[in-house]
């Protein structure tokens, strides 16, 4: 059962704004999330989406554990954990309901969702006139194998994944792996990475339209995700990609994400992917900036001024 942290800062105040981690367990981050926001005088509360409930004898409609049908001031969704379709479409509505009734809710189920779907974010940037690689999703192997033949190398991907999970070099269309082992999608993005002494990127870190972070991620594999051997360095990003960050987040309609930048062999930045559920352990080793602390900044100086948009 969700509650709030044994030991409180001097400062507590138990009239604070109660704010929900969702995470379906209390990682580094949520324990980041919860000091910070607790020692600028908010309340935390963490709680797993597949606790909460539809529920329409409750005035709201729904009840959330440790909180019945009240509801908190805001949401800072931090994981949602794995399930079937059907569980998924339904935590994910519990966050649509929840912005209905006037929370806050970061990132909201509407990012979450351009996000998730990889080929959605490519569709975004490319509505957006951001520069990204050539991508394509389709369902059919013949179509995937008539894409290989055309414009291999391409990177095959997980549709949902993260953390460079599941990730394949196609160089021709015998790579392509069956439908089944592909979840019945094939989502393929052009390759782009350069090697010069090894692979690296950028992650940027953007809060509220300001990119408060950045990391070169390096590696000896084309994969350069921090999960997958990735090193982080630190890094200033320059003024054209801390543009292309920031338009990355809003064209997906993200509060906060992680936005992954590639210099591709012409020298120009395009963007890879949009995270709106950035993990970021990487990037505070590398970083002055406490990345906790400034997302509790931002997510309680918001609340005031949307309670107010969201009154009748």
């Amino acid at each position: 059962m969700p509650r709030l942290p044994e030991q409180r800062p001097s400062n507590y105040d138990a009239s604070g704004p109660l704010v929900v981690v969702i995470g379906d367990r209390m990682d580094w981050h949520a324990r980041q999330l919860t000091g910070a926001v607790t020692s600028l005088g908010g309340r935390v509360m963490r709680c797993d989406l597949a606790q909460c409930a539809f529920n329409t004898t409750t005035p709201c409609g729904l009840t959330m554990p440790g909180l019945g049908a009240a509801l908190p001031d805001a949401v800072l969704v931090r994981t949602i954990s794995a399930g079937t379709f059907e569980a998924v479409t339904r935590r994910l509505g519990i966050l649509h309901a929840l912005r209905q009734l006037g929370v806050l809710v970061w990132n909201d189920a509407r990012a979450i969702e351009c996000c998730v779907d990889k080929s959605m974010t490519s569709f975004l940037m490319k509505r957006h006139g951001l520069p990204t690689p050539p991508s394509w999703a389709v369902e059919s192997l013949q179509q995937a194998r008539d894409l290989a033949r055309q414009h291999a190398p391409l990177v095959l991907k997980p549709l949902f994944g993260s953390q460079g999970k599941g990730l394949r070099l196609i160089r021709s269309e015998i790579d392509l792996p069956d439908p089944i082992t592909a979840s019945g999608v094939y989502y393929l993005q052009r390759y782009q990475a350069v090697e010069a002494n090894g692979f690296r990127d950028f992650r940027l870190l953007v809060l509220n339209g300001q990119v408060v972070a950045s990391m070169i991620r390096h590696s000896t594999n084309w994969i350069t995700n921090v999960k997958q051997g990735g090193r982080p360095v630190a890094a200033v990003a320059d003024d054209k990609m801390k543009r292309l960050a920031t338009g990355a987040a809003a064209a997906v309609g993200a509060s906060f994400a992680g936005v992954d930048i590639l210099i591709g062999a012409d020298g120009n930045p395009t963007i890879l992917e949009v995270n709106s559920m950035p993990a970021w352990s990487g990037l505070q080793r590398v970083t002055g900036t406490n990345i906790a602390t400034a997302i509790a900044t931002e997510l309680l100086a918001n609340i005031e001024g949307h309670h107010r948009r969201s009154l009748p």
